[in-house]
């Protein structure tokens, strides 16, 4: 489909819903830790698996390996700055053309490049807190800390405040989030089969008129959508913004 009939579909949208997924994720240039060599490496560096070590149970009961994983490998791709995809996606919310993003990746990057009504279903990792006192600390603290990063003032473990492997997302959280997917009259699943756990999750409550996907590979879940675009997001959300900027400009 043209830009120019996905931009109608966007403009007559009275409100559009973002499900941002896993392939954003790799084109901005983060490590896919479930998948490929990263996955190997994971497992032969720390012998675990990524499911293994990022679990609530490992937080329980091997503390110091945890955050030794957590800060040398989430931590440190938390340092890898948004990509082209998150700042046009930016752009076309600023034009009003998407209202409300939601997302189970737990790096903010969506947050980071200033987009507005984001849902981290799985939280994100700049937020930390005491389990005892409630405490708040900054992802720098836990970064910086030697080994297992303990409350100034309970001398408790902090707990980073995202969903681990094992753990169920807020039903809050999740609550809101069904509610923005039930007034969405579009849907945009950028990056992510309609297979995945986030599309899984959003669809039951989704009810509108275009349900566009937007990804890499054909999956046999992609009948479910009305638009079909294969290619990468970030070159969609970019041929979208240039296509508006160029109309704007007469």
């Amino acid at each position: 489909m043209k830009e120019k009939n996905m931009l109608q579909i966007l403009r007559e949208s009275r409100y559009t819903v973002v499900l941002s997924g896993i392939e954003l994720l790799g084109e901005s240039g983060y490590p896919l830790l479930r998948d490929g060599d990263e996955s190997y490496d994971i497992e032969s560096k720390y012998g675990y698996s990524f499911e293994e070590i990022f679990s609530s149970g490992f937080y329980s009961a091997r503390k110091e390996l945890f955050f030794r994983f957590y800060k040398e490998v989430i931590l440190k791709a938390a340092e890898i700055p948004p990509g082209e995809g998150f700042q046009n996606l930016r752009k076309l919310q600023d034009m009003g053309l998407i209202h409300s993003i939601i997302t189970r990746r737990i790096a903010g990057l969506e947050d980071r490049v200033g987009c507005r009504n984001v849902l981290n279903l799985k939280g994100t990792v700049f937020n930390n807190k005491c389990p005892n006192c409630g405490k708040h600390y900054s992802m720098e603290y836990v970064k910086n800390a030697k080994g297992v990063p303990l409350c100034e003032d309970c001398l408790v473990a902090i707990r980073p405040e995202v969903c681990l492997f094992g753990e169920m997302i807020d039903n809050g959280l999740m609550t809101r989030a069904a509610g923005e997917v039930e007034k969405a009259d579009v849907l945009l699943v950028l990056g992510s089969t309609l297979h995945s756990p986030l599309c899984s999750q959003m669809l039951q409550y989704y009810t509108g008129t275009h349900l566009i996907l937007v990804t890499e590979s054909e999956h046999y879940s992609d009948q479910q959508a009305d638009v079909i675009v294969y290619g990468r997001s970030d070159d969609f959300v970019r041929s979208l913004a240039e296509e508006y900027e160029k109309e704007q400009k007469g």
